[in-house]
């Protein structure tokens, strides 16, 4: 079927249609290609929770500036952590105050780091979904065989099964999900299989050009007026249907899920995965963070941007106190944070 056909379908009469768009990546390319004004006003488009910057509790960030100010350590993080809020402080006001705070580029620095300083602990930030948690698991097993003591591991790393599944139970207007794509080169697309046949609600599988997302909007509506809930990969090319076998077991080898605290959403049981009791070792305190503390900026919708509920320019504080300059909430701070986003192409 062509693109023009697609179009014009898109843009034409159809039924109240709420589909949710679960990774920032693909945000982010809806608005690059204008595909909002492609569509009938009836087929709605919504963010969810697939920023995992955004999801990280105030509590993590405290925990990391905690490590960071501690004598002979140092903090490794990516750069999009920088500016989190933490309860009183962010990672870049911390490291104004003197806390050690260095940005990496790929937590395998930590390892040359590490054996070049042994008088000091490095702590990597470790935040993520699927699609960068093998990367943690490499390090974790190159540490060990390298028989280096000062690397530690501070984990905010969350799946997005149990996420979508809360999503699913908790709002009954979404109609349908694009899936999100990296995230699902690992996964597999049948692991959504479940969430179709629970919740009957079809997924698409999609790449990130504009003309990918089309046509799973196009999938995702011509699914919903027929009546199917299934899972559809349009993908083929990068994920399949069983997923990455090498990178699950490396998961698998070196984490264990449990309850974890997404900022703005509350627990989410079995949604968090921390080193297993082999490597427990290395740990730095993650485990002990399975709720938030309180946030100095009360005025943040955050949560509810996070869950689809409302759009970016719906919270008060949007553009106005809340910038990617000066942000207050973790939507506007990661370029893949639904508030940034927003922001970056609506703000002329």
């Amino acid at each position: 079927m062509n693109l023009d056909h697609i179009l014009k379908e898109l843009a034409g009469d159809h039924q109240e249609l709420k589909i949710m768009e679960v990774c920032g990546t693909h945000t982010s390319s809806i608005f690059k290609n204008g595909i909002r004004s492609l569509l009938s006003p009836k087929i709605r488009l919504i963010s969810g929770p697939g920023c995992p910057v955004c999801v990280t509790p105030a509590s993590y960030i405290d925990k990391a500036i905690e490590w960071a100010m501690t004598p002979n350590c140092v903090l490794l993080t990516f750069g999009d952590m920088m500016k989190v809020p933490g309860s009183e402080k962010s990672l870049s006001e911390a490291k104004a105050d003197g806390a050690r705070v260095e940005i990496m580029y790929s937590p395998q620095e930590a390892l040359k780091k590490a054996a070049a300083n042994p008088e000091l602990t490095y702590v990597i930030a470790c935040v993520g979904f699927e699609t960068t948690i093998p990367s943690y698991a490499l390090v974790i097993e190159q540490t060990e065989r390298s028989g280096l003591t000062n690397i530690k591991f501070l984990t905010a790393l969350r799946r997005v099964m149990p996420a979508l599944d809360f999503i699913c139970a908790t709002d009954n207007e979404i109609s349908a999900f694009i899936a999100p794509g990296h995230v699902s080169t690992i996964l597999g697309s049948q692991a959504y299989a479940g969430l179709t046949k629970q919740y009957m609600k079809p997924f698409a599988v999609a790449g990130f050009e504009g003309e990918h997302i089309l046509i799973a909007i196009y999938d995702l509506v011509k699914q919903v007026e027929n009546h199917k809930h299934e899972v559809h990969n349009l993908y083929p090319s990068v994920v399949k249907p069983e997923g990455n076998a090498v990178a699950l077991a490396y998961i698998n080898n070196y984490f264990e899920s449990g309850q974890a605290f997404w900022r703005g959403i509350g627990v989410i049981e079995d949604s968090g995965l921390y080193l297993n009791q082999k490597y427990r070792k290395y740990d730095a305190g993650s485990a002990d963070l399975a709720g938030d503390t309180a946030q100095k900026t009360t005025n943040c919708r955050c949560g509810e941007v996070i869950l689809g509920k409302i759009n970016p320019d719906e919270c008060p504080m949007f553009g106005k106190v809340c910038t990617p300059a000066k942000a207050q909430g973790p939507c506007m701070v990661s370029s893949e944070g639904t508030c940034g986003i927003w922001f970056r192409f609506t703000r002329k």
